[in-house]
């Protein structure tokens, strides 16, 4: 960050002292000194959200009861926030997203896009009502790696794309939890999370990387989902077939009730001319086979890293990065096109930042698979 460029003013709604995503996205948005967080709405209620600004250190006539006072205000402010993000379950992502849109504060939310299909339309109807950019941390796509992935399949390296295979398979909810394990009871209560639980909560991350990495156009899904664990209201374990406008296919796995898998998030991509596979836990590597050689090892900052940027590569090679440093990426990315629009540029669109068509076709993803496996795996068009 050079000399002249002060930090963006950044609040938070959602995301307590004591909660996992909102701890992620604090470290992801201070690692490169582009943010400072000044405000926030952490709680959903009024005692907690005020404990939790005092523990983060916020002033406390920044520290709001709820959103929409936050919103308000903060607009209002000379030196008020200039990006929020909305880390909330999933439930309240439009709402909270939408009192920011309105008033010209940029917005970064975690996915998915909401929790159903009908507020992803009231969500489209704010961003593009609104001056303000709306982001979205599909935080794989900021890793080194997956963005040479990309690059790799754009100049025809793999050659033309012929099948995809994606997983993502956890197993910490391979029993039922506790109501007191916070993470899991809102992942698995329909009102919250939405229609779909595994599907919503990392079926997304898989299907967007696919996406992302391949370039190719989802068409039609076929799913059958399950829910394994006894009295479990959204499903805990997918299996989902695609189609691809351009010809390809593609399996999509996801599970939260796979033992000894952790975040075993995997993409694997195979053309007429060779293949690539990474592995989440593995961040570093990636697989590269032209078809009749040997196979070689890729590396994020190694021999070969054509197609790594160099702004999100921040440690020389063997030095591992991953998580952290992935979701600071999409932050980093993400304060240049505010800093462009502030300076009325509008820089999003040249960008491989995830937002509001990412949001909207991770959700059509999940509508349709919760649809097709309903009619015994239909085949259900995304378009």
């Amino acid at each position: 960050m050079s000399e002249f460029q002060r930090p963006i003013r950044l609040g938070m709604v959602g995301g307590g002292n004591d909660a996992f995503i909102g701890a992620v996205h604090r470290i992801a948005a201070r690692i490169d000194g582009q943010y400072e967080l000044l405000a926030g709405a952490l709680s959903s209620t009024p005692d907690k959200a005020q404990a939790s600004g005092k523990a983060l250190g916020l002033a406390s006539d920044r520290t709001y009861d709820d959103f929409k006072s936050m919103a308000i205000r903060e607009a209002r402010l000379k030196d008020g926030i200039e990006a929020v993000a909305i880390v909330t379950p999933n439930h309240m992502h439009m709402p909270a997203a939408r009192e920011f849109l309105k008033r010209g504060i940029h917005v970064i939310c975690d996915k998915p896009l909401t929790s159903n299909l009908a507020d992803a339309r009231k969500m489209a109807q704010a961003v593009e009502k609104s001056d303000a950019l709306f982001i979205l941390t599909h935080n794989y796509t900021g890793y080194p790696l997956m963005r040479q992935a990309r690059t790799m399949v754009t100049n025809g390296d793999l050659g033309d794309i012929r099948v995809v295979q994606v997983e993502y398979p956890q197993d910490w909810l391979t029993q039922a939890q506790p109501e007191d394990n916070k993470q899991a009871s809102w992942r698995t209560d329909p009102a919250r999370s939405g229609a779909g639980g595994s599907t919503g909560d990392i079926g997304t991350h898989a299907f967007n990387l696919a996406c992302f990495v391949t370039g190719l156009t989802p068409d039609s899904l076929c799913a059958d989902i399950q829910s394994f664990v006894k009295g479990r209201q959204v499903d805990d374990n997918a299996h989902v077939m695609l189609r691809f406008q351009e010809g390809a296919r593609g399996m999509l796995w996801c599970s939260q009730v796979a033992p000894g898998n952790e975040n075993g998030l995997r993409l694997r991509v195979y053309g007429a001319k060779g293949g690539i596979e990474w592995e989440q836990e593995a961040p570093n590597v990636m697989r590269h086979t032209v078809f009749g050689e040997p196979t070689r090892l890729l590396t994020r900052a190694g021999s070969g890293a054509d197609g790594q940027p160099e702004h999100l590569v921040r440690t020389p090679g063997g030095h591992p990065e991953g998580y952290l440093e992935g979701f600071a990426n999409i932050y980093l990315e993400a304060a240049t096109c505010i800093r462009a629009k502030q300076e009325g540029r509008d820089m999003q669109n040249e960008t491989l930042l995830p937002g509001l068509a990412d949001g909207l076709m991770g959700m059509r993803f999940i509508d349709a698979c919760v649809r097709s496996s309903a009619r015994n795996a239909a085949w259900i068009s995304l378009q």
